[in-house]
């Protein structure tokens, strides 16, 4: 549930769910809304769990069995994944380095799965793993002048300028912390931390204090997120090798071994995965559905991940699947019963004030 959703209910907004928590979907003219935060600054609540990790060996533990090397250093963060043992993703993970403990931002609907798991398997670590998602709020602030935006807020320290970084200091009273993140809307982004109890406050001062921010939903976000290149977890990650996204800002290839490194460590070092994500720019106003069959002539060479109508491009747009490798640019897009004919695009669709983290590289 949001954490404040009657602010959301007085501001008009349309409510939905994701993984069972009831998010805001958008506030009317979600179009306009997207053209917006491309503009200037919007401002979401985000729906993540969170996991709160302790103890003397909280670095090793979970360095151990993630993807990415967890940082050392109090205010360093990361951007990490649990794989399964065939290498396909099963968690991803925003890991920062909170001091004394650890701070694990994830899908909400895997939080508690997950603090169960590494629980269970803690033996003679002196390792602590709690579900904290009721204790936060976390709002994300999109946009061209987003840092504009953080700076006319935040007291006592400066934006941080590292991706996965954070800094702490006040919002009026209340006490916050300021992530830059990972672009994942192809906009100059960061995350803003407080206490649950906090969060009213927080999200006044972030809409209405300093430089005003335009409220959006989750419609939103995935359009900019489509705009972006950006593949989430929900339609392209889960289940996937990282591999076969070009997720290189989520493996360290260098680190211990984990549960699907060998597997992802293989693909790597073979040169190329499988398949891989491209994008799709369509010449119907129709959209396909997820899982909708890709052509190259008469072969089956891929299917579309997620598609939308873009805003700012006034086009169908789609994120694909496809066999690694085809020199073909033009294929053929099966939506309902027709043949839609689509162009190879390069990502980003749109370029904005920053590039996504999660543009597919393949090195």
């Amino acid at each position: 549930m949001s954490v404040i959703e009657s602010i959301h209910e007085d501001l008009g907004a349309t409510f939905g769910e994701r993984a069972d928590r009831r998010i805001v979907e958008h506030y009317g003219r979600p179009e306009r809304t997207h053209r917006a935060v491309r503009n200037g600054v919007g401002l979401l609540e985000l729906a993540y769990g969170v996991l709160v990790v302790e103890g003397d060996d909280r670095l090793e533990y979970v360095d151990n069995v993630v993807s990415n090397r967890v940082p050392a250093d109090d205010g360093q963060g990361c951007y990490a994944l649990v794989l399964d043992p065939q290498g396909g993703i099963e968690v991803e993970l925003y890991i920062y380095n909170a001091g004394e403990r650890l701070l694990l931002f994830t899908q909400p609907e895997t939080a508690e799965g997950l603090a169960e798991e590494w629980s269970e398997k803690v033996f003679i670590q002196d390792v602590e793993i709690r579900v904290a998602t009721d204790e936060y709020a976390i709002f994300g602030i999109h946009g061209p002048q987003a840092t504009e935006k953080i700076a006319s807020v935040l007291n006592g320290a400066g934006s941080p300028e590292q991706r996965y970084s954070f800094v702490r200091g006040t919002m009026g009273d209340e006490g916050v912390t300021v992530i830059r993140t990972d672009a994942l809307t192809g906009e100059e982004s960061y995350e803003v931390v407080c206490a649950a109890a906090d969060a009213a406050a927080v999200y006044d001062t972030l809409l209405n204090q300093g430089l005003n921010a335009a409220p959006f939903g989750y419609r939103t976000f995935e359009s900019l997120a489509l705009e972006a290149g950006s593949p989430l977890f929900h339609t392209e990650l889960e289940g996937t090798l990282p591999n076969v996204l070009g997720l290189q800002s989520a493996l360290d290839f260098e680190k211990g071994c984990y549960v699907g490194q060998e597997v992802v460590s293989r693909v790597e070092n073979r040169g190329q995965p499988s398949r891989q994500l491209v994008g799709l720019t369509l010449e119907d106003e129709a959209v396909p559905e997820s899982g909708a069959a890709i052509f190259d002539g008469d072969a089956s060479v891929g299917e579309v991940t997620r598609a939308g109508e873009s805003p700012m491009r006034e086009e169908v747009l789609a994120l694909a699947l496809v066999d690694y490798g085809l020199e073909s640019n033009e294929f053929t897009v099966r939506v309902g019963g027709d043949e839609v004919a689509a162009t190879r695009t390069e990502l980003p669709f749109v370029d904005g004030s920053d590039r996504s983290d999660r543009l597919p590289r393949y090195e």
